[in-house]
């Protein structure tokens, strides 16, 4: 909404909601909301509000979704949560993540669209006695509506970016209206909470990233051991994350270094899985959402299934890092060095930039700017396990974070709770 006054937000949003029905049907089609669940993008839900006391969280997607797992766990059991994301994989992540909390109530629902009176049916139904923004996630009609509703408005892991404060600066009016619902902010880094400052933010709380304290990914022991004896002693990278562009770049790098490593295997799973049909064809390899596994001689193998990045970066201590060649601002280095893995990403990581500082200061990132670069960089790695192994290990102490920050976060939160 960048240099629109709320009043002109709410108007423009309430204008276009019958193109919204329109544009969430054909999202539907392509598998990017879930068909019976759109009434919940418009607010509507039968499912009757948890009695007593209710903490509402709202997260983008995935990675944002992650990030809170600590702080959820980290809540008093008495509470009932509500968790609002807007992707059909971070539904997918906590559909399986949030009925092993210890909470009295913990669902899961896909957020209303800003359109004034989506969001006004969505605050009033569940009337959220405190609600959890994380990150930049910023609606100004859902922060509006449940800040007059009485919820206590908090904002977590606050992110803004060099490039995003550039923009708001240019409707500083704005920015400071849509700040100002926040009773307390919690920067990401302290170069956050002076973009925050500079934009009319109060209440800044002391920084610290929740990405850096995060657990490692999880992985199937049994799935993990089987297909470390199927891969062997083979040489083996991992493209993570990528996002298209970065799959044929990956397959050029193979191509060229198989020439000297004649059994390497090179893995790559793209951030969302549904382009797996399209990698699978285009790239003639084999995928493991189909049961596939990976080819017995050199090849690709494309990973096109849901959490699994943690069984893949035990795998393949070899990392690059997607969504960083492409100019889209990188996705998270840190779930790979947390594992320990060597980690690459290109040059565009505007989206990570206070880990991929911590992680380049300890030499367990390297910067490559091209498919020259990338192949460069996977063939020293594989030819230098000494390398490898100190830069992982690097990674891994780096990557460790501080413990104590979700409990913080959730105190913040219990004392911003009514009586």
């Amino acid at each position: 909404m960048r240099g629109l006054s709320f009043r002109a937000w709410s108007l423009a949003t309430g204008l276009a909601a019958p193109g919204l029905r329109l544009m969430l049907r054909r999202r539907a089609r392509r598998g990017k909301e879930v068909a019976v669940r759109l009434p919940e993008r418009e607010g509507i839900d039968a499912t009757p509000r948890p009695p007593g006391r209710l903490v509402w969280f709202h997260a983008a997607s995935m990675g944002e979704a992650r990030s809170i797992l600590p702080v959820l766990e980290a809540l008093p059991p008495g509470l009932a949560v509500l968790v609002t994301t807007g992707t059909v994989t971070s539904a997918t992540l906590l559909e399986g993540s949030l009925p092993a909390l210890r909470l009295a109530w913990v669902a899961h629902r896909f957020v209303p669209l800003d359109v004034p009176g989506w969001v006004a049916r969505f605050v009033a139904h569940w009337r959220p006695d405190v609600g959890v923004f994380v990150e930049s996630e910023l609606w100004p009609n859902l922060l509006s509506q449940a800040r007059d509703s009485g919820t206590v408005l908090l904002l977590i892991n606050a992110r803004i970016s060099a490039q995003s404060l550039r923009g708001w600066r240019r409707a500083p009016g704005t920015a400071a209206q849509l700040l100002g619902v926040f009773a307390r902010i919690h920067p990401q880094s302290t170069e956050d909470a002076d973009h925050l400052r500079l934009l009319g933010a109060r209440a800044i709380t002391e920084p610290g990233n929740l990405k850096l304290s995060a657990a490692p990914l999880s992985a199937d022991p049994a799935e993990l051991a089987r297909l470390q004896q199927e891969i062997g002693g083979r040489p083996v990278w991992l493209a993570a994350s990528t996002h298209p562009g970065e799959e044929a770049i990956a397959a050029a790098v193979h191509r060229h270094l198989v020439e000297r490593w004649p059994t390497l295997l090179t893995i790559i799973a793209p951030r969302h899985v549904r382009r797996g049909a399209e990698l699978g064809a285009s790239l003639q390899a084999p995928r493991r959402s189909l049961g596939e596994g990976p080819p017995q001689g050199a090849g690709l193998w494309i990973v096109d299934t849901m959490e699994e990045l943690g069984l893949l970066y035990r795998l393949a201590s070899i990392v690059f890092v997607g969504k960083s060649l492409t100019g889209e601002g990188g996705q998270n280095p840190l779930e790979a060095a947390r594992l320990g893995c060597a980690v690459a990403m290109g040059p565009h990581t505007g989206n990570f930039l206070e880990p991929v500082r911590l992680l380049t200061a300890a030499g367990a990132l390297a910067k490559v700017d091209d498919e020259a670069g990338l192949t460069d960089w996977v063939g020293r790695m594989l030819s230098d396990s000494r390398s490898r192994t100190m830069m992982g290990a690097a990674a891994s102490t780096a990557a460790a974070g501080d413990s104590t920050l979700p409990k913080r976060l959730a105190a913040m939160i219990v004392a911003a709770l009514p009586p």
